[in-house]
């Protein structure tokens, strides 16, 4: 045998094996839970900003970037979870409550929900008078509390709630604090007459260099890798599905089960079809159904109580047929 002949083998056999290996360790890594980060709530802390800058929402917003990016937990988008909030009318006060987020967090199909409230956001100074930043006359555009100088503190709060139960798993706590000493928010200035004209974009560069932003990022990062510790404490649901087909198109489906039932795009469903129904023979009553499967069916888009979906095996499916995930 040859050299070549030798090296080809050996590297086929290494290939081979390399193959192999990773294969295993993805069969080994554990499924990531699926989780939704609410918008945080900061009724708690003193604020000293008009205008309308939501520092939930955009803190709630930093935390899924860095839970997305260490990939512990698979995070529902946020664009859809709006609109679930949306459907059905949910009010602050319920979205912070944790018998009310585990319902939303049934319609989603997520495992876990997690909440959190920003409970210290601005100077480390307790006697730091705040007044008038929030531009205008005498605001922090004109300059007023903008030369104050010192560091800024931000401690956010996160519960973990169990969808099935309403039970917290974990609670935890990030603090961030500025590395250097400087303005609160040094020249940053959104929109006509100061800072309370407008917003602060949290994911904006200019934000994070100023030493609010710094203490921010770092309170978000220390949250996240809290997070991340309790991910083996949160179930994986596997819910039951079961439904009906609605109506049939060529390929397409309508199944009248939908989010609220745990069903998400990419799903696959059984289709069975009912041959007998045994009962009773004393009540009547039906003790047990007797199906076969007819096909297979993939979800492409789901609403709260619908579904629609394309056909991926078997024919002859029709309305009335049975969806099962199990």
């Amino acid at each position: 045998m040859t050299k070549i002949t030798i090296c080809v083998l050996r590297t086929c056999l290494m290939s081979g094996l390399s193959i192999l290996l990773a294969t295993l360790a993805c069969l080994a890594e554990p499924p990531r839970k699926r989780v939704s980060v609410m918008d945080f709530e900061f009724g708690t802390v003193q604020r000293w900003w008009d205008g309308n800058w939501d520092i939930g929402k955009g803190i709630s917003d930093l935390l899924v970037d860095r839970l997305v990016s260490e990939g512990n937990f698979s995070v529902f988008e946020r664009r859809k979870l709006d609109t679930v909030l949306a459907e059905q009318n949910f009010s602050t006060r319920e979205r912070a409550d944790p018998s009310s987020a585990a319902r939303i967090g049934r319609m989603l199909g997520v495992n876990a929900i997690i909440l959190g409230s920003v409970t210290q956001f601005g100077t480390e100074k307790k006697d730091f008078n705040a007044g008038g930043i929030g531009g205008g006359r005498g605001g922090l555009g004109a300059g007023r509390v903008g030369t104050r100088e010192g560091k800024a503190s931000v401690a956010i709060t996160a519960r973990i709630v169990d969808i099935n139960t309403g039970e917290v798993l974990a609670s935890s706590t990030g603090r961030g604090q500025s590395s250097r000493s400087g303005l609160l928010l040094g020249g940053l200035v959104i929109g006509r007459g100061g800072f309370g004209a407008g917003s602060v974009n949290m994911n904006s560069s200019q934000f994070r260099e100023t030493i609010l932003g710094e203490a921010t990022y770092a309170a978000v990062n220390d949250l996240s890798k809290q997070l991340n510790l309790f991910a083996h404490r949160v179930p994986v649901s596997s819910q039951d599905i079961r439904g009906l087909v609605a109506d049939v198109s060529g390929n397409s489906v309508v199944l009248n089960v939908g989010r609220s039932h745990g069903l998400e795009a990419g799903t696959t469903l059984n289709v069975l079809r009912v041959d007998r129904t045994i009962k009773d023979p004393a009540t009547g009553k039906p003790l047990r159904e007797i199906v076969s499967e007819v096909g297979r069916v993939r979800v492409d888009e789901a609403d709260n109580d619908s579904s629609t979906g394309t056909i991926i095996s078997g024919t002859g499916i029709k309305l009335g047929d049975l969806v099962r995930n199990r």
